[in-house]
């Protein structure tokens, strides 16, 4: 009987020894985790405090002018993360830190004002969006039929609950504003090929008529605010506001790539209010990943909108130390 129950005994422990360790490293991973996370709003701030910054030498310029070259848009930033732990201080972790702009693409919800009125100035930008990017598997009604509230499409090109219902798995249209950009794979005749090009042009801003901002728009963005412009054209001009940012929506369309076209400054701006601060923490040998979507209002205040822990590698600009 003794030996009978010394074998059960160790049949027991031999069992709940790997769940005891698979345990201890769920635990300690989830630590690794929050702390990750914890270190990742710290970043945050660190990225807030830069474009308060920003904000404040622009406003004593004289000039609220968001471009490319500022320190914001420029690089990423690398911060060694202390502790002083019996009194001598070691780095335990590694913060990057990337900014950036999202005034300079098209937002997605400027299509559809009210929940069903189509703004006839976004249809064309993002028709002519379409065609220079050589885009052919579905058309921009498709995308108001998205947001719009009524379930009638708005054309033959356009897709409601009937087309969505008998797809596998089954799904119906949002009939609401665009959460995300990834939200761009569900809609009807959406290739991933078309997906992957139209990724950098496009936003998902939570209001309507942030605009975009002139100084920071992609030579794609460019050409489609007119349907006679070409990618080359836009390119030019990305080359003259590389030697100097435009100061005003008017300075902009004063261009000679502009001449003829009678381009409206509607929905254009030289600054930019929503921002992306892309964090990528490394901790304990785990990797946290954060990405928030930030907000600077008029007066230069700074609030947190959204964050997602869910995308991964998005740093891609040249990282800079930062000692403190």
């Amino acid at each position: 009987m003794v030996l009978l129950a010394m074998a059960l005994v160790t049949l027991v422990a031999a069992g709940m020894a790997p769940k005891q360790e698979l345990r201890i490293f769920s635990a300690g991973h989830y630590l690794a985790q929050q702390q990750g996370y914890s270190i990742a709003l710290g970043a945050e701030a660190f990225a807030k405090r830069i474009l308060v910054r920003d904000f404040e030498e622009d406003k004593e310029n004289g000039a609220l002018v968001d471009s490319l070259d500022e320190i914001w848009a420029s690089n990423s930033a690398i911060l060694p993360v202390e502790s002083a732990d019996g009194g001598e201080a070691r780095v335990i972790a590694v913060a990057e830190v990337q900014i950036d702009g999202l005034g300079g693409r098209i937002n997605l919800n400027d299509l559809v004002r009210g929940g069903e009125a189509v703004d006839p100035i976004t249809r064309e930008r993002v028709t002519a969006l379409l065609e220079v990017l050589q885009i052919t598997s579905f058309r921009v009604d498709a995308l108001i039929d998205w947001i719009d509230s009524n379930d009638q499409t708005v054309s033959a090109y356009g897709a409601e609950d009937g087309q969505y219902l008998v797809a596998e798995p089954p799904y119906r249209a949002a009939n609401q504003l665009f959460t995300s950009v990834s939200e761009l794979r569900l809609i009807e005749g959406m290739t991933e090929e078309a997906y992957r090009a139209l990724l950098p042009h496009l936003t998902t801003l939570p209001v309507s008529g942030a605009g975009i901002n002139v100084n920071t728009a992609t030579a794609e963005v460019i050409a489609s605010l007119h349907n006679e412009l070409t990618v080359e054209q836009g390119a030019a001009v990305i080359a003259k506001r590389s030697e100097e940012p435009f100061e005003t929506v008017q300075e902009f369309l004063q261009l000679p790539e502009f001449a003829g076209l009678g381009l409206k400054p509607s929905g254009l701006r030289v600054n930019t209010q929503f921002f992306e601060v892309v964090s990528r923490i490394t901790y304990d040998n785990r990797v946290a990943n954060l990405i928030s979507t930030v907000y600077r209002n008029p007066e230069g205040e700074i609030q947190t909108v959204h964050r997602d822990t869910g995308q991964k590698n998005r740093i891609t600009k040249e990282p800079v130390s930062v000692p403190e």
